[in-house]
Protein backbone atom coordinates (compact mmCIF):
# COMPACT_ATOMS: atom_id res chain seq x y z
CA UNK A 1 0.00 0.00 0.00
CA UNK A 2 1.08 3.77 -0.90
CA UNK A 3 1.53 5.46 2.88
CA UNK A 4 3.47 7.89 5.11
CA UNK A 5 7.47 7.51 5.22
CA UNK A 6 7.13 6.78 8.78
CA UNK A 7 4.47 4.28 8.48
CA UNK A 8 7.70 1.77 8.11
CA UNK A 9 9.78 2.56 11.48
CA UNK A 10 9.14 -0.48 12.92
CA UNK A 11 5.40 -3.18 12.97
CA UNK A 12 4.05 -1.09 15.73
CA UNK A 13 4.53 2.20 13.83
CA UNK A 14 2.68 0.12 11.09
CA UNK A 15 -0.01 -0.53 12.45
CA UNK A 16 -0.50 2.37 14.44
CA UNK A 17 -0.58 3.86 11.22
CA UNK A 18 -2.95 1.80 9.34
CA UNK A 19 -5.54 1.24 12.00
CA UNK A 20 -5.47 4.11 14.09
CA UNK A 21 -3.93 7.11 13.33
CA UNK A 22 -6.03 10.38 11.57
CA UNK A 23 -9.53 8.14 11.63
CA UNK A 24 -11.86 10.24 13.46
CA UNK A 25 -12.77 9.24 16.68
CA UNK A 26 -15.78 9.79 18.62
CA UNK A 27 -15.16 7.91 22.05
CA UNK A 28 -14.43 9.72 24.72
CA UNK A 29 -12.46 7.06 26.55
CA UNK A 30 -10.22 6.83 22.85
CA UNK A 31 -9.88 10.32 22.83
CA UNK A 32 -8.81 10.88 26.10
CA UNK A 33 -6.41 7.42 25.95
CA UNK A 34 -4.86 9.73 22.59
CA UNK A 35 -4.98 12.35 24.96
CA UNK A 36 -2.66 11.53 27.24
CA UNK A 37 -0.28 9.13 25.24
CA UNK A 38 0.24 12.86 23.74
CA UNK A 39 0.94 14.46 27.21
CA UNK A 40 3.28 11.17 28.06
CA UNK A 41 5.14 11.92 24.92
CA UNK A 42 6.23 15.14 25.97
CA UNK A 43 9.70 15.73 25.38
CA UNK A 44 10.34 12.09 23.97
CA UNK A 45 9.23 9.77 21.06
CA UNK A 46 6.05 8.29 19.33
CA UNK A 47 8.33 5.16 19.03
CA UNK A 48 8.70 4.72 22.85
CA UNK A 49 5.18 5.82 23.15
CA UNK A 50 3.80 2.97 21.18
CA UNK A 51 6.29 0.56 22.82
CA UNK A 52 5.21 1.63 26.16
CA UNK A 53 1.79 1.52 25.50
CA UNK A 54 0.56 -1.53 26.70
CA UNK A 55 2.33 -0.53 30.06
CA UNK A 56 0.23 2.33 30.10
CA UNK A 57 -2.86 1.09 29.67
CA UNK A 58 -2.18 -1.30 32.53
CA UNK A 59 -1.18 1.64 34.94
CA UNK A 60 -3.94 3.57 33.83
CA UNK A 61 -7.15 1.32 33.75
CA UNK A 62 -6.59 0.75 29.68
CA UNK A 63 -7.24 5.01 30.38
CA UNK A 64 -10.60 4.57 31.94
CA UNK A 65 -10.99 8.25 33.08
CA UNK A 66 -13.74 7.77 35.57
CA UNK A 67 -11.37 5.83 37.30
CA UNK A 68 -8.39 7.75 36.89
CA UNK A 69 -10.05 10.81 38.72
CA UNK A 70 -10.30 9.10 41.76
CA UNK A 71 -6.71 8.05 42.00
CA UNK A 72 -4.90 8.55 45.49
CA UNK A 73 -0.99 9.05 45.90
CA UNK A 74 -1.11 5.43 46.75
CA UNK A 75 -2.00 4.81 42.93
CA UNK A 76 0.62 7.30 41.79
CA UNK A 77 2.98 5.35 43.93
CA UNK A 78 2.44 2.17 42.53
CA UNK A 79 2.56 3.84 38.51
CA UNK A 80 5.76 5.27 39.50
CA UNK A 81 7.24 1.70 40.70
CA UNK A 82 5.44 -0.03 37.59
CA UNK A 83 8.52 -1.55 35.83
CA UNK A 84 9.02 -0.07 32.45
CA UNK A 85 6.79 2.92 33.68
CA UNK A 86 7.98 6.50 32.53
CA UNK A 87 8.99 7.56 35.81
CA UNK A 88 7.95 11.33 35.83
CA UNK A 89 5.80 11.74 39.09
CA UNK A 90 5.02 15.32 36.75
CA UNK A 91 3.29 13.32 34.04
CA UNK A 92 1.89 10.63 36.15
CA UNK A 93 0.17 13.09 38.53
CA UNK A 94 -1.04 15.14 35.53
CA UNK A 95 -3.22 12.44 33.46
CA UNK A 96 -4.80 11.73 37.18
CA UNK A 97 -5.52 15.85 37.15
CA UNK A 98 -6.48 15.77 33.73
CA UNK A 99 -9.10 12.61 34.38
CA UNK A 100 -10.97 15.07 36.66
CA UNK A 101 -10.82 18.18 34.42
CA UNK A 102 -11.74 15.58 31.12
CA UNK A 103 -15.04 14.59 33.75
CA UNK A 104 -15.68 18.31 34.43
CA UNK A 105 -16.46 18.97 30.72
CA UNK A 106 -18.37 15.64 30.09
CA UNK A 107 -20.54 17.22 33.21
CA UNK A 108 -21.10 20.34 31.65
CA UNK A 109 -21.09 19.14 27.69
CA UNK A 110 -22.40 15.26 27.63
CA UNK A 111 -19.39 14.23 25.82
CA UNK A 112 -15.42 15.87 25.46
CA UNK A 113 -15.50 14.35 21.84
CA UNK A 114 -18.72 16.12 21.08
CA UNK A 115 -17.26 19.04 22.57
CA UNK A 116 -14.23 18.86 20.68
CA UNK A 117 -15.20 18.37 17.59
CA UNK A 118 -17.22 21.31 17.52
CA UNK A 119 -14.16 23.62 16.96
CA UNK A 120 -13.82 21.91 13.35
CA UNK A 121 -17.57 21.73 12.57
CA UNK A 122 -17.96 18.02 13.14
CA UNK A 123 -15.52 17.51 10.31
CA UNK A 124 -11.98 16.50 9.25
CA UNK A 125 -9.74 19.72 7.99
CA UNK A 126 -7.66 19.14 4.94
CA UNK A 127 -5.36 22.34 4.96
CA UNK A 128 -3.97 22.96 1.80
CA UNK A 129 -0.14 21.86 1.00
CA UNK A 130 -0.38 19.68 4.36
CA UNK A 131 -0.82 16.38 2.11
CA UNK A 132 2.70 17.56 0.57
CA UNK A 133 4.47 17.30 3.31
CA UNK A 134 4.06 21.08 4.62
CA UNK A 135 3.19 20.23 7.91
CA UNK A 136 3.62 22.52 11.09
CA UNK A 137 3.96 21.32 14.74
CA UNK A 138 1.03 23.70 15.83
CA UNK A 139 -1.50 26.24 13.88
CA UNK A 140 -3.90 28.49 15.06
CA UNK A 141 -6.94 25.96 15.65
CA UNK A 142 -4.71 24.11 18.20
CA UNK A 143 -3.51 27.01 19.87
CA UNK A 144 -6.98 27.85 20.47
CA UNK A 145 -7.81 24.31 21.92
CA UNK A 146 -5.17 24.88 23.70
CA UNK A 147 -5.62 27.58 25.76
CA UNK A 148 -8.69 26.32 26.03
CA UNK A 149 -7.93 23.04 27.78
CA UNK A 150 -5.63 25.34 29.60
CA UNK A 151 -8.25 27.68 30.43
CA UNK A 152 -9.78 24.43 32.20
CA UNK A 153 -7.17 23.22 34.17
CA UNK A 154 -5.18 20.76 32.04
CA UNK A 155 -1.54 20.17 32.28
CA UNK A 156 1.11 18.90 29.35
CA UNK A 157 -1.16 20.08 26.56
CA UNK A 158 0.42 22.67 25.12
CA UNK A 159 -0.12 23.49 21.45
CA UNK A 160 2.39 21.47 19.68
CA UNK A 161 0.80 18.26 22.32
CA UNK A 162 -2.94 19.42 20.97
CA UNK A 163 -1.92 19.62 17.35
CA UNK A 164 -0.62 16.53 17.38
CA UNK A 165 -3.65 14.67 19.57
CA UNK A 166 -6.36 16.64 16.25
CA UNK A 167 -3.63 14.87 14.30
CA UNK A 168 -4.35 11.43 15.70
CA UNK A 169 -7.79 11.86 16.37
CA UNK A 170 -8.61 12.44 12.35
CA UNK A 171 -9.91 16.57 13.20
CA UNK A 172 -6.63 17.03 10.86
CA UNK A 173 -6.17 15.11 8.13
CA UNK A 174 -2.49 14.74 7.83
CA UNK A 175 -1.72 11.52 5.66
CA UNK A 176 0.25 12.35 2.31
CA UNK A 177 -2.19 12.58 -0.33
CA UNK A 178 -0.50 9.26 -1.93
CA UNK A 179 -0.87 7.70 1.21
CA UNK A 180 -4.45 4.36 0.89
CA UNK A 181 -4.80 6.54 4.65
CA UNK A 182 -5.54 10.19 3.49
CA UNK A 183 -7.94 8.45 0.75
CA UNK A 184 -9.88 6.00 3.09
CA UNK A 185 -10.63 9.26 5.16
CA UNK A 186 -11.84 11.62 2.82
CA UNK A 187 -14.56 8.91 1.35
CA UNK A 188 -15.47 7.82 4.66
CA UNK A 189 -15.87 11.13 6.94
CA UNK A 190 -17.20 14.28 6.18
CA UNK A 191 -14.14 16.79 5.59
CA UNK A 192 -13.65 20.24 4.86
CA UNK A 193 -10.69 22.23 3.40
CA UNK A 194 -9.33 25.48 4.63
CA UNK A 195 -6.20 27.44 3.76
CA UNK A 196 -3.03 27.33 6.04
CA UNK A 197 -3.02 31.04 6.26
CA UNK A 198 -6.46 31.37 7.65
CA UNK A 199 -4.47 29.19 10.87
CA UNK A 200 -1.85 31.04 11.64
CA UNK A 201 1.37 29.43 13.00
Amino acid sequence: MSSCSWRNINPLMRKYHDEEWGIPVHDDQKQFEYLMMEAMQCGLSWDLMMKKREIFRSCFDHFDFSRISQYTDEDAERIMNTEGMIRSERKIRAVIHNAECFEKIIAQHGSFSEWLWEFTDNKTILYNHHDEGMIPVSNGLSDRIAKELKRRGFRYLGTVTVYSHLQACGMINDHQKDCDCYKKIIENYPTISRRRYLEKY
